[in-house]
């Protein structure tokens, strides 16, 4: 009698399902935490979400676009060019297609595109060391500290999705596409200068290697800086300053100065705060060696350190940096290798306390002072 053929894997279990699954869920449990906390304390968490801090500014670009400015009580001019297009142009599309005001879009727009970070994210894992490592870097990243900016009508969402892609493109050596991805993760946020580097590093060590460089790569690469180099001439002509760009965001306080806001912030704490953060400036330094020695592939690895040094080097708002770094999904990698290597059963809990101790963080910084 001849043996049954063997049956096909579940689509329920399939990589992409288990990471966009898993993620959702972490999502979820921080939507329903936030939302008990707000009833608990009488305060709108709806709002918090979509109609406070830099999700204004986002909204009132896509109802009026550019032009609006607040001068602040000591004199500082905050103008809304600070603000890359894309995002407030598509909550301006969604919100003309679909019966949406523009606030609501960005929801919609920065669910979605959550959805599609976490799953660009775990197809690069998946290339690097397999689809059980690519599942739980989606379900860490939406544990992450900070990941209630992720349920926000913020950038971080959208601009990760577009990086991810465009890094799994890299790696499987759609160029063009990768270029693309790129320019409009550029039209996202600033950001994008680590992506922009990930790419051209690559091309570069490619071309040393093999001493050629394809038509398709050498497209990809210039392409990629399209998107940045653009909004940062409009804002020039704008402002009537070949540094017009510079000048806006030194005027909201997020100048480049190599690290020393940073150096005299850690400076100015209590010490016990001070080693605290000492000790977390450690571990992050520590989880990049980690990436180093793990062997990541190239443009994940320059891609990540990109966007942690240009967390550090500006002079932004302390606490506005770990949300900075979020994108960098490439640090979230050791500990995706090393927790892929446990039974599921010893995995499940460990994942649904980081998710249930983020959405908590989350609802107190939400319903308190809020994201910087």
């Amino acid at each position: 009698m001849p043996a049954p053929p063997p049956s096909r894997p579940s689509r329920l279990r399939s990589p992409t399902v288990l990471a966009l699954g898993g993620y959702a869920a972490t999502r979820v449990i921080g939507l329903v935490v936030l939302a008990i906390t707000a009833a608990a304390t009488g305060k709108d968490g709806l709002h918090r979400l979509n109609g406070r801090w830099d999700s204004v500014w986002y909204v009132r670009i896509a109802e009026h676009g550019y032009g609006y400015e607040v001068t602040l009580p000591n004199g500082d001019l905050h103008s809304d060019l600070a603000f890359f297009p894309l995002f407030p142009a598509l909550e301006r599309a969604v919100s003309t297609v679909l019966p949406l005001d523009a606030a609501t879009a960005g929801l919609l727009l920065s669910w979605t595109a959550g959805l599609a970070a976490a799953w660009g994210m775990a197809k690069c894992g998946e290339h690097a060391f397999g689809p059980r490592a690519g599942v739980l870097l989606a379900v860490l990243w939406g544990v992450y500290p900070t990941a209630f900016v992720q349920s926000m009508a913020y950038t971080e969402t959208l601009f990760t999705a577009l990086a991810a892609w465009s890094l799994y493109a890299v790696l499987r050596g759609r160029w063009i596409l990768a270029g693309v991805l790129c320019a409009a993760a550029g039209l996202t946020r600033p950001t994008d200068v680590a992506l922009i580097a990930a790419l051209g590093i690559t091309a570069l060590v490619a071309l040393l290697r093999d001493r050629r460089l394809p038509l398709r790569t050498l497209a990809g690469v210039l392409i990629a800086p399209l998107g940045w180099l653009a909004y940062i001439v409009y804002v020039g002509v704008r402002q009537g300053s070949v540094t017009g760009y510079f000048d806006v965001q030194a005027a909201w306080g997020n100048s480049i100065d190599g690290g020393v806001a940073l150096a005299l912030f850690i400076a100015g704490l209590p010490w016990p705060a001070a080693l605290g953060l000492c000790a977390a400036l450690a571990l992050l330094g520590w989880l990049l060696v980690l990436c180093v020695r793990q062997r990541q592939p190239l443009p994940v690895l320059v891609y990540t350190t990109g966007v942690v040094l240009v967390s550090l080097v500006g002079a932004a708002y302390f606490g506005s940096r770990p949300r900075l770094m979020m994108p960098a999904f490439g640090l979230l990698l050791p500990p995706a290798v090393a927790l892929a290597r446990l039974r599921t059963r010893t995995v499940v809990p460990v994942l649904g306390g980081l998710a249930l101790a983020s959405a908590v963080y989350g609802a107190f910084t939400l319903l308190g002072s809020g994201p910087p």
